[in-house]
């Protein structure tokens, strides 16, 4: 659920996006804004990173083992997952595949989580005590027209964080350094409902890590700034369900067609864009709309993503649209449903792990790179487990096309996606390393993630005062 080009924008802006996406949340919340750059700019981030990259034969030795395992096991199982893609909540053959080769380097696992029959949980058996490690794997492939395809190279995530995982733990057990490392499967990531990482959340699955890592597929190699957001903007994800009458389409006035009300509402969705902020992003498809043309459809199903940088601005719009289906079924003598199904808010993105993850990218040889971060954003798509618990997403270039494409996982099977996977893997071992190594590096992290999280009210009541709805007079007579 990577949309690349909004990562990009710092290439095209003449300042630094330092905090926050628009130019309306960087002036409504203007002194959160300051009291996030003062921070960034306490914590001295390029030279705790030019330490932490220094020389360290040890870190060393845990990222050539995670070269390794991708050489000689990992990137060949990621082409195995390619060639095999399941959708979110059917990846039964890809979960056997990656929970086989984690009991096969010590690993306990637990198939399935509450709700979540295709999720797992893996523990290293060997290690004990120090911080708590975990690694987010992904291994759902896209709905597609022409069936499930690996648009979004999910089939290689999971071997990455498997990689530096194993080659982390057996670190820990050979020196006799604290620390556990849980690996998490979490599937479905690209289908609501539900979103099974905040479905895990709430049942306490991630309870007591320290940090959360994980990977995702690139066409350029990049990282966020520090501060509040998602990668795909806040997301209501709403269907409307009309219902009408069924008549033969020849005398279709004894029935009331659902399928008008569903273009209506897309009609009307249209005739209200001028009224929102240029941000907003509204992408629906029908996917229900009748079975037969001499038949009035008497049901009929839209399935929307509303979209904002903001979940203040984003209730504005999730009324409009919630209020043009009521009005769709009004002008057409129908019904309407309305469902929320699932939603996206913001996550906390920590620039200690962002720059760290970014300068072992390039260390390991990511090409493609970006120079400036782009807007803020947690790391797993999905706020709720990003604002609870400090983490980091590695985003080395693997593939020469834009995301959710044909192209992209083509690339999956190439040089190019077979390098940046490997650099992945490799960044992920090393900031793993420096984590469980490091004391004072954890602090760090800790104070930045703290200190961002307690701004999150502050700034949510600034944009509060900013989007006022306007006031809309009765009609006089």
């Amino acid at each position: 659920m990577r949309i690349l080009p909004l990562a990009s924008l710092a290439l095209l802006v003449p300042f630094a996006l330092s905090a926050q996406e628009t130019p309306t949340e960087r002036e409504s919340a203007r002194d959160v804004v300051r009291q996030l750059d003062s921070l960034e700019s306490s914590l001295k981030l390029p030279a705790l990173v030019a330490r932490l990259t220094g020389p360290n034969a040890a870190r060393d030795q845990v990222v050539a083992r995670a070269k390794q395992l991708m050489d000689t096991d990992l990137l060949a199982l990621g082409d195995d997952i390619t060639r095999h893609p399941e959708i979110g909540f059917e990846e039964k053959r890809s979960v056997q595949l990656l929970t086989d080769y984690l009991k096969r380097h010590d690993f306990t696992v637990q198939m399935g989580t509450p709700g979540l029959p295709t999720a797992f949980v893996a523990r290293y058996t060997k290690s004990h005590g120090g911080p708590s490690l975990g690694v987010i794997v992904e291994y759902d492939a896209l709905r597609g027209t022409k069936g499930a395809f690996h648009g979004d190279q999910h089939s290689t995530q999971g071997p990455i964080g498997l990689a530096a995982a194993i080659a982390v733990a057996e670190f820990l057990s050979k020196t006799g350094t604290p620390g556990t490392v849980t690996v998490f499967g979490t599937p479905g990531e690209e289908m609501m409902p539900p979103n099974a990482k905040t479905v895990m959340y709430e049942s306490k699955v991630f309870d007591g890590m320290d940090i959360l890592v994980r990977s995702h597929s690139s066409s350029a190699t990049t990282r966020p700034a520090a501060g509040f957001g998602t990668c795909c903007m806040n997301i209501d994800g709403v269907k409307y369900i009309f219902s009408g009458a069924p008549a033969h389409q020849l005398t279709a006035w004894n029935g009331r067609n659902a399928l008008t009300a569903a273009i209506h509402l897309f009609n009307n969705i249209d005739a209200m864009r001028s009224n929102m902020r240029p941000e907003t992003r509204i992408q629906g498809v029908i996917t229900e709309g009748g079975t037969a043309p001499n038949v009035v459809p008497d049901r009929a199903v839209a399935d929307f993503y509303v979209r904002y940088p903001d979940e203040v601005y984003l209730a504005q719009v999730s009324k409009i649209v919630d209020d043009a289906a009521r009005a769709a079924a009004l002008a057409t003598g129908t019904k309407v449903k309305i469902e929320h199904y699932g939603a996206d808010r913001d996550g906390i993105g920590v620039g200690a792990l962002n720059e760290l993850a970014f300068a072992y990218m390039k260390k390991y040889g990511a090409v493609g790179v970006i120079p400036e971060p782009g807007k803020p954003q947690g790391y797993e798509e999905t706020g709720s487990v990003s604002s609870a618990i400090p983490g980091v997403g590695f985003q080395a270039r693997t593939s020469n096309a834009s995301n959710h494409t044909y192209e992209m996982e083509a690339d999956a099977l190439t040089d190019v996606g077979h390098k940046g996977f490997v650099v992945d893997a490799q960044a992920m071992s090393a900031l793993l390393f420096d984590f469980a190594t490091h004391p004072e590096y954890r602090a760090t992290v800790k104070r930045e993630f703290d200190t961002i999280r307690a701004l999150h009210g502050e700034y949510l009541d600034a944009l509060r005062k900013t989007y006022v709805v306007p006031n809309v007079p009765t009609p006089e007579q």
